[in-house]
C-alpha cells in the first residue's frame, strides 16, 4: 500500500479534497469539547434578601450589604452562600439576635452571562461541585467512546460508524438545550462525548488512512489546526449567542452538514484490504490515481491489496505485559503518570480561563491561539533535539510559569493570564511530544495496548481538572499552582525514560525489557565494535604478532563452530533482527491509532 501511494501521490489531489472533508467535524467537535467554558459558565451570586422579590438586580448598596451580608476573608468581599437572618431597614441595622445562615434563593449577576446551565440548575455554593461534575461525566464519555466506536469501526467499518455517531450526537446535543432536570442534562453530556469522540477517532483515522507515511505528520499537524478553528468559532458563537440552551444548539446543527458523507466519502481502503473486499478497494484506489494523475500498473495494484502474513499473524500482547519485567514496568508508571498529568494540566488550562479575570472570551481565544506555536515547535524540534529533553523543558517551564502565578498580585490580571497562557503552551507541546514518546518506547507486541492505556489513564486526569479548578472558589491562583506542581515533578521525571530519536523499536517484550536499561551498556556496546576494528586495522598494517595469530585462529574457530552447529533458541522470532521496512510500517501505523485518541 505503502508504495502505491508513493507512485500514485502521498498527498495528491484526491487526498487533499478528503481530507478537508474529514477534518470539518474536528471544528465541531472542538467546540463541543469546551462548550462548558460558556454553557456552564460561573457567574456572581449572592443570597436574596427577605424583602427582595422574584426581580431583585444584583447590586446592593453598600451599607445595606453591610448588615445584611457576612464577610468572606477567602473572597475579601461578602459571602455568596450566607445571610444574616435579621436586618431592620429602618433604621439600617442588625440586631444582636441576628446569625448567620446559608442562601434559600439566590440573586445572580446576568450582566456578561445573560443565561447559564449555573443559573438554571443552581449549581452554586453546596451544590457547586455538580457543575464540576458535568465535564467530568462528559470526560468519562469519552473514555468509553474512544473503545467503543474505535472498536465497531474496526468490526463494521469506519463510515457507518461515522454516521451513526454523528446522528447521536446531534440527537443529544440537540436534547440537552431542552432538558430540564440536572441528572438527566448530566447522562446527554455522557452520551454525548462518547459520540462525540466517535466521530473525531473515525474522521481523523480515515484521514490518516488516506495518506502516505512521509506526509502522516503534516496532516497531523494541520488536524491540529482545525481543532484550533473550533477554539475561535466557539467563542464567536458564544459572544453573539447570549442564552446557552441556543448556544447548545448553534454549535450542534452545524454537524447535520456531514451526514451526506456517507455518500460522498469512500471508505478506507485500508480496511477493505484487512476485510477481503479487495474488489472496491482496487476501485477506490484506481480512482484516486486517475484524480491525481496517475497511472498504475497490474503488478503495483496487486501488490497493494495483498495482505502481508505479518499483517495477518502479527503477536499481540496484554496489559499485563506492561508490568510483567521491573525496567519495562518502571517506563509504563513514567508514562502513565505524563499522560495524566498532560491531559489534566490541558484540560484544567482549558476550562479555566473564566476564572482567570479579564475578559472571558478573550483568555478563551488566547487559550486557542497559543496552540498554534506550540504546534509548530513541537514539529522542528522533535527530529532535530529529541523526545526527552523537549518533553522535560515544556513541561517542567510550564510547570514553573502556573507555580508563579501565586506570586501575582490581584490586581495584575494581565500578568496571571500572561503565565497561564504561557503554561497552556507548553502543555500543548508536552502533550503532542508524549504521544510520538508512547509509541516509540512500548515494544510492538503491546503497543497498541500501552497506547490505549495510556489514553485512559490520561481521560481519568482530564475528569479529575474541573475538581481541582473548584479550589479557585478559596484561592484563585491555588489551581494553577496544582497543575503547575504536578507539570514539574512529571518533566523531571521524563528524565528517566530513555531517548528514541533514531534508535529502533523495540519489537518483543525482552526488547521492551532492555531498552535503554543503561546508558553505559549501550555506550559500551557501540564502543566495543569500533575497538575490534581498530585492533584489525593494526594487525594488518603491522602484521600478526604470536599472540594476535593465536586470537585470530580462536576466533576463526568460534565462527565456524557458529555456522555448524544449530542455533537453538529459546525465542527464534524475537531474536531475529527486523528489517527497516518492518519497524518504520509498525511505527507509523502505531503513530497513526495513537493520535487518533486524542
Amino acid at each position: 500500500m505503502e508504495q502505491l501511494l508513493e507512485h500514485i501521490g502521498e498527498f495528491g489531489v484526491y487526498q487533499r479534497r478528503l481530507f478537508l472533508l474529514l477534518s470539518l467535524p474536528t471544528i465541531v467537535v472542538s467546540m463541543q469539547k469546551l462548550a462548558w467554558v460558556f454553557l456552564g459558565a460561573r457567574v456572581d451570586h449572592r443570597c436574596r434578601l427577605w424583602w427582595e422579590d422574584d426581580n431583585a438586580t444584583f447590586t446592593l448598596d453598600d451599607d445595606v450589604a453591610n448588615v445584611s451580608l457576612p464577610w468572606d476573608p477567602h473572597r475579601q468581599h461578602y459571602h455568596q452562600c450566607y445571610f444574616w437572618s435579621e436586618v431592620s431597614l429602618e433604621p439600617l441595622g442588625r440586631p444582636n439576635t441576628s446569625h448567620v445562615q446559608p442562601c434559600d434563593a439566590m440573586v445572580y449577576d446576568t450582566s456578561e452571562y445573560r443565561t447559564s446551565a449555573v443559573i438554571d440548575y443552581e449549581l452554586v455554593c453546596e451544590r457547586a461541585w455538580l457543575r464540576a461534575t458535568v465535564q467530568s461525566v462528559y470526560m468519562m464519555g469519552m473514555l468509553v467512546g474512544s473503545y467503543l466506536f474505535g472498536d465497531l469501526s474496526d468490526r463494521l467499518g469506519r463510515k457507518p460508524v461515522f454516521l451513526s455517531a454523528l446522528v447521536l450526537m446531534v440527537v443529544v446535543g440537540v436534547g440537552q438545550a431542552i432538558i430540564p432536570d440536572y441528572f438527566a442534562f448530566t447522562t446527554l453530556r455522557f452520551i454525548l462525548g462518547a459520540s462525540l469522540q466517535g466521530v473525531f477517532l473515525v474522521a481523523y483515522v480515515m484521514g490518516m488512512e488516506l495518506v502516505g507515511k512521509r506526509r502522516r505528520v503534516l496532516v497531523g499537524v494541520l488536524a491540529q489546526a482545525f481543532y484550533t478553528i473550533g477554539f475561535f468559532t466557539a467563542a464567536a458563537l458564544a459572544y453573539m449567542i447570549s442564552s446557552w440552551r441556543w448556544l447548545q444548539v448553534a454549535m450542534t446543527l452545524p454537524a447535520l452538514l456531514f451526514i451526506p458523507y456517507y455518500w460522498i466519502i469512500p471508505e478506507s481502503t485500508r480496511w477493505l484490504i484487512t476485510k477481503g473486499r479487495t474488489a472496491e478497494a482496487r476501485n477506490i484506489l484506481e480512482n484516486a490515481a486517475k484524480v491525481n494523475k496517475k497511472t498504475v500498473t497490474e503488478d503495483m495494484m496487486l501488490q497493494a491489496l495483498e495482505m502481508s502474513s505479518g499483517d495477518k499473524d502479527a503477536a499481540k500482547g496484554n496489559f499485563l505485559d506492561l508490568f510483567r519485567y521491573p525496567n519495562l514496568r518502571k517506563k509504563t508508571c513514567n508514562v502513565f503518570f505524563n499522560w495524566f498529568v498532560n491531559s489534566g494540566v490541558y484540560y484544567g488550562l482549558s476550562l479555566n480561563t473564566g476564572n482567570l479575570g479579564g475578559n472571558a472570551y478573550l483568555n478563551f481565544v488566547i487559550s486557542g491561539m497559543v496552540e498554534l506555536p506550540a504546534h509548530v515547535i513541537t514539529i522542528l524540534l522533535l527530529d532535530r533535539v529529541g523526545r526527552r529533553i523537549p518533553l522535560c523543558t515544556f513541561l517542567v517551564l510550564g510547570g514553573l510559569a502556573l507555580v508563579s502565578t501565586m506570586f501575582v498580585p490581584k490586581d495584575l490580571s494581565w500578568l496571571l493570564i500572561t503565565l497561564a497562557m504561557a503554561g497552556k503552551l507548553c502543555i500543548t507541546a508536552s502533550y503532542a511530544i508524549i504521544y510520538v514518546v508512547t509509541a516509540e518506547i512500548f515494544p510492538t507486541v503491546v503497543r497498541n495496548v500501552g497506547v490505549g492505556s495510556s489514553s485512559m489513564v490520561a481521560r481519568v486526569g482530564g475528569a479529575l481538572a474541573p475538581y481541582i479548578n473548584l479550589l479557585g472558589d478559596q484561592w484563585q491562583p491555588l489551581p494553577l499552582l496544582i497543575f503547575g506542581s504536578l507539570a514539574c515533578t512529571a518533566g523531571l521525571l521524563a528524565l528517566l525514560l530513555p531517548e528514541t530519536l533514531g534508535r529502533h523499536l523495540p519489537e518483543t517484550i525482552q526488547d521492551g525489557e532492555n531498552f535503554s536499561r543503561k546508558w553505559k551498556d549501550s555506550k559500551e556496546s557501540k564502543a566495543k565494535p569500533e575497538a575490534e576494528q581498530l585492533q584489525s586495522l593494526k594487525e594488518n598494517v603491522q602484521g600478526l604478532s604470536p599472540q594476535a595469530e593465536e586470537r585470530r585462529e580462536k576466533k576463526d574457530e568460534e565462527q565456524l563452530q557458529a555456522l555448524t552447529e544449530p542455533q537453538h533458541q529459546l525465542f527464534p522470532q524475537q531474536n531475529a533482527p527486523p528489517t527497516h521496512t518492518q519497524i518504520k510500517n509498525e511505527y507509523d501505523q502505531t503513530l497513526k491509532m495513537s493520535d487518533a485518541t486524542i
